[in-house]
């Protein structure tokens, strides 16, 4: 009998070493740079793309609004051609107003026009 309770101790030693080694492998893999801190950081990836992505649709969602208001109303036509070649119309006066910037930062200038 004392054969068998010897190869039974010994099996349950294994099963025992085993479990150790298995715990051992599973926590410096889970620590590695590649287990538990890459998949944190995969996740904030994810969440910052989505957060992107949230953006990009709302740009584009106002890009299309005002592609329909260019379509469909000449004022609007009218409003964008005269803004994008900067022209007036006999009578008008262009002013140029520096934006306030902290110091040291260039001006940009901002062209506006007035009707009389």
């Amino acid at each position: 009998m004392e054969r068998g309770s010897f190869t039974g101790a010994i099996r349950k030693a294994g099963y025992l070493l085993a479990i150790v080694l298995a715990g051992v492998y599973a926590f410096v893999a889970l620590r590695s740079p590649s287990g538990i801190p890459a998949l944190l950081e995969k996740r904030q990836q994810v969440r910052q793309l989505q957060e992107q992505n949230a953006t990009l649709i709302k740009e584009i969602q106002m890009k299309r609004d005002q592609i329909k208001r260019l379509r469909d109303s000449r004022d609007e036509q009218e409003l964008e051609i005269r803004r994008r070649l900067k022209l007036l119309r006999p009578g008008e006066t262009s002013f140029i107003i520096p934006e306030a910037k902290p110091a040291g930062t260039p001006v940009s200038r901002v062209s506006e026009t007035t009707k009389p």
